[in-house]
């Protein structure tokens, strides 16, 4: 490989990950982040009014994530995800009170569908076997489209599902993501999606070890520099115009650029991306749950759709939530707690509570969106992009960022070739 080095703006994972996989091949790293902290969306701070610290979202892995997974081994962060030994997955209707636990097998025979106390409770095999239509659906379509969204399998599994994985409301979303979605978890069994949380929090599992990797590889980390402009000189990028000053590229030296779609825009003008997204709302609730509480549970038929249990918080999630994003805090708090309480049994006093609202989450998982992706490469030869909102074949989610981040390395590791 050639010298030189790798200047990384943007630290969140997709850069995180960029600048691990380089420093691993003892490639020279610099990461610059224009705020005071790495993680991005996927960041913890200690919450002055809880006392403690929680997470900015709550994220969930699956055991299938392989990008997500090796990123964790190299930074020696592996055992920070806790989750079953096998694919288990509770859910809870808070309108009727009827409870029921998704129980699949591990392998790719998906005999579990047979088992009427480990499928969805009402749903018939035919439900099942429509799923096949998802695995290629044909570029383009949404998924209303592809399969018929309604009955139970869609109402108690396929919806919040797909809802999680896609930050949009699942009817009028991308088939091709849901089906990249689906190939890589559910159609290849259990063992590929047993559901995996950070302990005790996002900044544990992702990011301290990851800037401590970066630290013992001898790779620069810079905060609090925001960039602002590009020069280019003919195919290459000649100078990162930063809020304190400038930073000239020498003619080695090449870029990623791991910064949200609209800020890249921005630095990019032409470049295309992605320009509707979705919000998400977690609320945070200092409150023990119940010894047999599960790790994670399902909501149906109330405001929240996911409840995570930590040793000293209950914490929730709402995706494609847009409705809620106006709503006043508080409101938004007893409405939520409202949920929580009904599905582990506790007092409907409202506990002390934390509201985190993202309005741009990620990008509306819709066909005409995703067409918008663009990839990692760009007109410049020492310029790449990286970031969930890129071309990755996968929603915005972890994985996704990981994978961009990995992607974005390589071809910076090829220099002159990219």
């Amino acid at each position: 490989m050639s010298d030189g080095r790798v200047f990384i703006v943007g630290g969140g994972l997709a850069g995180l990950s960029a600048a691990v996989a380089l420093a691993a091949k003892d490639v020279s790293v610099t990461l610059i982040e224009g705020t005071g902290q790495a993680g991005g969306r996927c960041r913890s701070y200690f919450d002055a009014t809880l006392g403690q610290v929680i997470d900015n979202g709550n994220h969930l892995l699956l055991s299938g994530n392989h990008a997500t997974h090796d990123y964790l081994r190299t930074i020696g962060a592996a055992d920070k995800l806790a989750g079953p030994e096998r694919a288990r997955f509770a859910f809870a209707n808070v309108r009727s009170g009827e409870r029921w636990t998704i129980a699949p097998n591990d392998g790719p025979l998906a005999w579990w569908v047979l088992a009427r106390n480990r499928r969805v409770p009402g749903s018939s095999l035919s439900e099942y076997l429509s799923l096949l239509k998802l695995l290629a659906p044909g570029k383009g379509k949404r998924i209303d489209e592809v399969i018929a969204c309604r009955g139970p399998l869609w109402e108690k599994l396929l919806h919040p599902f797909l809802l999680a994985a896609l930050n949009t409301e699942p009817q009028s979303a991308s088939a091709d993501l849901a089906a990249a979605v689906i190939r890589e978890t559910l159609a290849k069994g259990g063992k590929a999606y047993r559901p995996r949380i950070a302990t005790p929090h996002l900044g544990a599992a992702f990011i301290e070890p990851a800037l401590a990797y970066l630290k013992t590889k001898g790779a620069e980390v810079q905060f609090g520099r925001r960039l602002r402009a590009i020069a280019f000189d003919d195919k290459r990028a000649a100078t990162l115009e930063f809020t304190d000053g400038p930073l000239a590229l020498a003619a080695m030296d090449r870029v990623i650029l791991a910064t949200p779609a609209w800020v890249t825009t921005e630095l990019l003008p032409g470049t295309p991306a992605p320009t509707e997204f979705r919000a998400i709302v977690n609320a945070h609730f200092v409150a023990v749950p119940p010894k047999d509480a599960a790790a994670m549970a399902g909501v149906i038929g109330g405001t929240a759709e996911w409840v995570f249990a930590f040793h000293d918080r209950l914490s929730v999630t709402v995706s494609g939530a847009d409705r809620l994003v106006d709503t006043d805090r508080e409101s938004l708090a007893k409405l939520l707690w409202r949920d929580v309480a009904a599905v582990h049994g506790l007092a409907p006093e409202l506990p002390p509570w934390q509201i985190v609202k993202e309005r741009r989450a990620t990008f509306a998982a819709m066909p005409a969106q995703n067409a918008r992706r663009p990839g990692a490469r760009t007109n410049w030869t020492n310029l790449i992009l990286a970031g969930d909102w890129t071309d990755t074949g996968l929603p915005a989610t972890i994985e996704g960022a990981v994978r961009s981040g990995q992607r974005a390395a390589q071809l910076a590791r090829a220099a002159t070739s990219v």
